[in-house]
């Protein structure tokens, strides 16, 4: 049988004590922030014995501030309570719809966004939604604390940025203006409870009806969920018509590098994404315009 040993420690310190220790007795440790995908690797992807450090009890893990000018999640925070903050779902939309698609009503509560970037699908929803929102990232570590924004966080199939000895407290996020606002979309086979065959987030920030900034992520059609700078730029300057979104589309069907199995060919998911470009882009236009 397979042994794990558990702790619970309620501060930052202590983590980072107990993530020093084991690494330098050779000794692995896994992070349990939901751990609704822990719990699947322990039975399924990696059953070697180790030390699993649950951070539900740190102060600054469970802080879900949204302030004036800054919003805080932390690496606890499951999507329900995300959810259940009006004002967020107000500022944030986009990314709580993608928070909103991972999982079930009841794996939701559990689930965080922040355990879903650390376990780095190519698939996560909320990886691409966080990257439109321009979300960095908030990492604990020996010597105090570092930020890294979240296209650079993930760094390959199930790989993160993440050092020995450092683990995620949570994301920051800009509050955004009222004519600033994101969408996301994705595609799967089935209506619930499936993983992208592609996924966009975006983000736009209107003067008028003119685009003056935007943010375009892709995700499901690489190794990693991808910032599309030129389909940012074929946006700022425009009102956003058919022509700058097709424009758009066509970018993300330029950056993506996707590849054909079971659940698309790499031709039908390079055409899917640059579909759900324009679509999410529209719904953002509109949003950011009060429609």
């Amino acid at each position: 049988m397979t042994a794990f040993a558990y702790a619970a420690p309620t501060s930052v310190s202590d983590v980072l004590t107990l993530l020093d220790d084991h690494s330098r007795s050779g000794e692995p440790t896994q992070i349990l922030a939901g751990g609704t995908d822990v719990m699947v690797q322990m039975r399924s992807v990696n059953r070697e014995p180790r030390t699993i450090i649950d951070i539900k009890r740190l102060e600054e893990t469970n802080r879900l501030e949204v302030g004036a000018e800054d919003i805080y999640i932390g690496s606890a925070i499951p999507s329900a309570q995300m959810q259940e903050h009006a004002e967020l779902k107000a500022l944030y939309p986009g990314l709580l719809e993608a928070a909103d698609l991972i999982g079930s009503t009841q794996v939701q509560g559990r689930a965080t966004v922040c355990g879903n970037l650390c376990n780095a699908s190519p698939a996560g929803d909320s990886i691409p939604a966080l990257i439109a929102a321009g979300a960095v990232c908030d990492i604990a570590t020996a010597s105090g604390s570092r930020e890294l924004a979240v296209e650079d966080f993930v760094t390959g199939v199930g790989q993160n940025a993440l050092a020995t000895g450092e683990f995620l407290l949570g994301v920051k996020l800009r509050r955004p203006q009222a004519s600033t606002k994101d969408a996301y979309l994705r595609f799967t086979p089935r209506t619930e409870m499936d993983i992208a065959v592609a996924g966009v987030g975006v983000s736009v920030s209107l003067d008028g009806a003119e685009c003056v900034a935007a943010r375009v992520a892709i995700g499901a059609v690489a190794k990693t969920a991808l910032l599309v700078g030129e389909a940012a730029e074929a946006l700022i300057g425009t009102v956003l018509d058919e022509a700058s979104l097709q424009q758009a589309g066509e970018a993300c069907q330029a950056a993506a590098q996707p590849i054909s199995d079971k659940r698309g060919s790499a031709a039908y998911r390079r055409k899917v994404v640059g579909v759900l470009c324009r679509r999410a882009l529209a719904v953002a236009r509109d949003r950011a315009l009060g429609q």
